[in-house]
């Protein structure tokens, strides 16, 4: 289901406040941001339209990586966009205070807690919508068994490792596949990596190689499955290509970032 902002009222999307109450940077180019605010009523996988100080009337949209929560909690993962110098202000400059606009939710990435097994594949921060819909998932009884593929070029991209490792140390239905191109880090420095770093995560030997797309084409067909896509264009793009390729219908795959 898709909410139109449009239903809700006299036809002007209607909008809603958040003050951010936290701004963690991860890399240089990757910040997640927490906010409280007012209830916001979009379904986990959605993404919405925000609005920032730093940057008046310009309006962007992102995935909360939080399901939605009646105590007004919002949660998104900013990756700086090469050239994108509004990402890029929303990953520097964000500051606890900041009071933050949010409307117009949108999208159809969504699961079905009572249908097929769940394979979900997320590149960079294409894992906030995916997080959205584990965290939903978990306030069912008996979600369906659910694998999560996440990629990145190396161990330093997978920025949420401590937190996957968590997860699905706690969720006994949710199995997390981590997908690197590569073991060897890139070897400049990022302070913002070093001084993230911490102990908890997927050790190496627990790690994929190759490209998100080869990965998960090499498990065969997906047929039996709801299968959710979300990453950068090239990545959603080639991920798309090769589950067809290789025998996954187009009607169970749903995907983002196109």
């Amino acid at each position: 289901m898709t909410i139109d902002p449009s239903t809700l009222g006299n036809g002007a999307p209607p909008a809603w406040k958040a003050t951010v109450v936290g701004h963690h940077r991860l890399r240089h180019d990757i910040a997640v941001i927490r906010l409280i605010g007012e209830y916001v009523p979009f379904l986990a996988g959605q993404s919405v339209e925000v609005q920032v100080p730093q940057h008046p009337g310009m309006r962007r949209r992102l995935s909360p990586a939080l399901p939605p929560s009646l105590d007004g909690k919002l949660e998104f993962h900013v990756r700086t966009v090469p050239g994108g110098w509004c990402s890029g202000s929303i990953v520097a400059d964000t500051q606890p205070g900041d009071e933050w606009q949010i409307s117009s939710p949108l999208g159809t990435l969504a699961v079905d807690p009572y249908g097929d097994e769940v394979v979900m594949i997320a590149g960079g921060t294409g894992l906030a919508p995916m997080r959205s819909q584990i965290l939903d998932l978990a306030r069912h009884e008996d979600p369906p068994p659910t694998y999560l593929f996440v990629g990145g070029r190396s161990p330093r991209d997978l920025y949420a490792d401590d937190m996957l490792f968590l997860l699905a140390n706690e969720l006994p239905w949710l199995t997390v596949i981590p997908v690197i191109e590569g073991p060897e880090d890139p070897g400049w420095v990022d302070e913002w990596y070093e001084q993230s770093r911490v102990d908890i995560g997927f050790p190496l030997d627990d790690m994929l190689f190759g490209t998100l797309a080869d990965v998960v084409g090499s498990h065969g067909a997906f047929d039996h499955h709801q299968v959710l896509v979300c990453g950068s264009p090239n990545m959603v793009r080639v991920t798309l290509d090769r589950l067809v390729e290789t025998g996954t219908p187009a009607s169970a795959i749903q995907f983002e970032g196109l």
